[in-house]
């Protein structure tokens, strides 16, 4: 169990048992957090962390060490979102050990390298016509139905795949994520949308759990749809490089932003942490912008009158 984190802590326990258990508790505590992203911190660990810091203790590595590894991560040309993810991961092993009492403090300071935000490619009214129009006809059956939700509430695709029949509640309009990125919420869903799965939920078996099934899938849902997607996407005249799953999600959330909500509603809806985060989707279009100060003018203007 020594090397299951990919960094090794310090021997401060006072057997080696107890160095086991520190360790295994620290692991469990991560684990038992959920959420979507274990896999990937754990695949950051191994694939990165772990073969640079080899066997350094947890304890000795220093800020000088982590700007190192921010060098060498950028000679192999990472980008400098996947450097902070992977800094994101020490980070949250720095925590973990200290809150089981392994060390004593944070031993290094961590600063994130800054990203550059881009321009978030969305789909047009008569993009997402093109789209739907494709995916209906397409023979994998699941990825209609998985466009629609990502169109109709922002949803990320792990969490529309992973949704249980259970958590739809067609009255509230409302559907339940236990491990969202941010915690688990409510999604709301637009009344179009309840009456779109009130079909499925209706059509499905009596022992059904999952709203998009798999018998191959070790998880009982489905979990990759990327051939089928790319096969629509093509097939509806777009780009795949730039028209990718996620495109689903920024695409609800900028017509949010420019259909008027205002950014905290769009928060909630979206599931984002951060008003930030949020706010980065609205500079995308200036047609909102300029509708809201048309609206301040014809107000100033019947004041005047």
């Amino acid at each position: 169990m020594h090397g299951m984190v990919g960094l090794i802590f310090p021997k401060a326990a006072s057997s080696p048992s107890d160095s086991d258990r520190h360790q295994i508790s620290i692991y469990r505590n991560w684990n038992q957090e959920g959420g979507n992203d274990i896999a990937k911190k754990q695949q950051r660990l191994e694939l990165h962390l772990r073969p640079f810091f080899s066997d350094k203790p947890l304890a000795k590595i220093t800020t000088f060490d982590v700007e190192r590894y921010k060098k060498h991560r950028q000679e192999e040309k990472a980008a400098n979102g996947t450097i902070n993810r992977e800094l994101a991961v020490m980070s949250h092993l720095f925590t973990k050990a200290v809150e089981s009492h392994w060390i004593g403090h944070k031993p290094a300071t961590i600063k994130r390298l800054e990203e550059d935000k881009g321009r978030i490619t969305y789909l047009t009214n008569d993009q997402i016509k093109r789209l739907l129009a494709a995916a209906i006809q397409d023979q994998f059956p699941h990825l209609y139905p998985f466009i629609v939700i990502g169109l109709e509430t922002s949803m990320r695709r792990s969490e529309i795949l992973s949704i249980r029949l259970e958590h739809i509640d067609l009255d509230r309009c409302v559907i339940f994520i236990p491990q969202a990125k941010a915690g688990a919420r409510e999604q709301p869903i637009t009344n179009y949308l309840a009456e779109f799965l009130k079909s499925y939920v209706e059509a499905a078996d009596t022992e059904q759990e999952w709203l998009f099934p798999s018998s191959k899938s070790s998880t009982g849902h489905v979990m990759n749809i990327e051939k089928p997607w790319r096969r629509v996407v093509e097939a509806a005249k777009l780009d795949p490089k730039q028209v990718v799953r996620h495109t689903l999600r920024h695409t609800a959330i900028t017509h949010l932003v420019q259909a008027g909500v205002d950014l905290p509603t769009v928060k909630r809806i979206s599931g984002h942490k951060t008003l930030a985060m949020v706010e980065r989707y609205s500079h995308q279009n200036g047609e909102h912008i300029r509708a809201a100060m048309n609206k301040l003018d014809r107000r100033y203007r019947r004041l005047k009158g």
